[in-house]
């Protein structure tokens, strides 16, 4: 695939950064809503930050596409599991967001074990004129009532609220890593590394069990599940990969409890360039159903695959995202980097596909025209209206004045979370503490 010479123009218009980061500011999940208004982001120390994007001005039409600081609200604390003696963390491992069905928005968020449903809404009223209380809610003497007054509802300053509206507990033995919800918006499906629940949104007190691979005997374990979703129209189909490489297809209506392959999407390996590394970069880290419910695109730790759901055999398309690590990965397997989840997201149109990398770069790849690109999210070009120069990795020989070396990458830089405006061209990556939001040029 050659390198896009004269990228289309991305602007950045947001840019969340903490000069003293520490370990719980590092944010680990970010996630648009189903209509782009609103961006929600989580990070290690349990906390939700919601944005939300400016509304166009006839004075400053240039600022539409920024988004500003909504809400923010602790969803999880650290707990303790004094049975296991384990501690529990407060990383948000996933958001999703429920679609709108009013003024209120919704949406789940996760850590390793306790799923939550938010419910976040905008108050600019208040009630007063009380009978039984003062203003400032203490009771009332009934022997100093004397006459009966009609409460009132006055203007006030916005304010927004999240309130905790169900908690989903006490399910998962293994730490959740994925959470879908369906399309009939009455269940949702949690995954940790052996087993599938699937939940009802009104009920959180049990939930129902599709898939279970844990064997009899775990030392005969020899695969985990890295990943689930739900097909984004048909609510009786869902896929979940695994660290073998493999995706499956299920359809419930087949079976109460998921058995046998199902839908088995795997790519033969080619035993010409197996290695020692092979089992571990073969791993998927994410799958995502396109928008039109026709492909399936998988990550693991050197490409990005779509497979059509009619074709199980093959990948329609493999994308490289960093070939040039190929002959790094015994380094990147001493520093743990090759454990990385990285994950992948498609456009509002199904035909761009973006995806992280080292050194605070990401990849995008056009499915139309097979040209693909290399940016990079940091300070130098953070400032509003800049413009992102497509960037080039060097492997061997002759470096170019604007190209990078590979051996000058730094790994502690990674782009792992990516998210794309359900419309628009307008992303938003997370590299590690700060938040970068990107549009296509405004003129």
């Amino acid at each position: 695939m050659e390198e896009e010479s004269d990228t289309r123009k991305i602007n950045n218009s947001f840019l969340r950064d903490h000069n003293y980061a520490t370990e719980a500011d590092i944010i680990s999940t970010v996630e648009f809503n189903s209509s782009g208004e609103l961006l929600a982001t989580g990070d290690k120390g349990g906390r939700v930050v919601v944005f939300q994007r400016e509304q166009e001005s006839k004075s400053q039409p240039q600022r539409r596409g920024e988004y500003n600081v909504y809400s923010t609200f602790q969803s999880h604390e650290p707990e303790f599991d004094y049975l296991k003696s384990l501690e529990i963390e407060e990383k948000i491992n996933k958001i999703k967001w429920l679609p709108q069905q009013n003024a209120a928005y919704f949406l789940l968020s996760t850590n390793d074990k306790t799923v939550k449903l938010w419910k976040i809404s905008e108050r600019d009223k208040r009630p007063e004129g009380y009978n039984l209380k003062d203003e400032d809610g203490r009771i009332r003497d009934p022997s100093t009532i004397t006459t009966l007054r009609v409460p009132v509802l006055q203007p006030m300053d916005l304010m927004v609220e999240a309130t905790a509206r169900r908690v989903f507990s006490n399910a998962h033995t293994y730490h959740i890593n994925s959470i879908s919800v369906n399309s009939d918006l009455q269940t949702f499906i949690s995954t940790d590394d052996l087993r599938i629940n699937l939940w009802n949104l009104e009920i959180t007190d049990r939930s129902f069990n599709i898939v279970d691979i844990k064997p009899a005997n775990m030392e005969e374990l020899t695969e985990v599940i890295t990943s689930a979703e739900f097909h984004p129209q048909e609510c009786n189909t869902f896929a979940y990969s695994s660290s073998k490489g493999s995706i499956r297809l299920c359809d419930m209506r087949q079976n109460c409890k998921i058995h046998g392959t199902q839908n088995h999407f795997e790519e033969p390996e080619d035993p010409s360039t197996r290695s020692f590394f092979s089992e571990i970069i073969s791993s998927i880290s994410d799958v995502k159903f396109s928008h039109s419910g026709r492909y399936l695109m998988t990550r693991d730790y050197l490409t990005v695959k779509v497979w059509d759901l009619q074709m199980e055999n093959k990948p329609l398309e493999t994308y490289q995202v960093h070939d040039y690590l190929r002959g790094k990965l015994c380094s990147l397997y001493e520093n743990d980097c090759i454990f990385d989840k990285f994950e992948c997201v498609w456009n509002g149109s199904d035909s761009v596909i973006m995806t992280g990398s080292y050194n605070n770069f990401f990849r995008m790849f056009d499915r139309n025209t097979k040209r693909d690109v290399t940016l990079e999210a940091s300070r130098e070009n953070s400032k509003p209206r800049a413009i992102l120069k497509p960037r080039k990795v060097c492997v061997g020989g002759k470096r170019r004045k604007d190209e990078i070396s590979v051996d000058s990458l730094d790994f502690s830089k990674k782009i792992l979370h990516t998210t794309w405006h359900p419309h628009e061209n307008i992303i938003a990556v997370a590299a590690t503490n700060n938040l970068y939001i990107f549009q296509d040029k405004v003129n």
